[in-house]
């Protein structure tokens, strides 16, 4: 079987948690990522500014959680 019928289901499973802790996180705004609350840098662009507003962060998850991922991440190149 395929792992791609479960990816979205598994990203839907990480907004939900993000959406339900939105203290915990906070959105990029340079790439739109949604990455931990402690971070200085975003991994993924680099960039040093954030949305940490609960209400972004719940947008942005649910964004992310209903769509199919399209951008590369550290997992994808190891």
């Amino acid at each position: 079987m395929s792992s791609a019928p479960q990816e979205p289901e598994s990203r839907q499973a990480k907004a939900a948690k993000i959406a339900a802790s939105p203290a915990n996180y906070k959105v990029c705004e340079g790439c739109d990522s949604i990455v931990g609350a402690g971070a200085v840098l975003c991994p993924n662009c680099h960039s040093y500014r954030f949305d940490a507003s609960a209400e972004r962060v719940i947008q942005q998850a649910n964004a992310l959680g209903s769509r199919e991922q399209t951008s590369v991440t550290a997992g994808d190149l190891s």
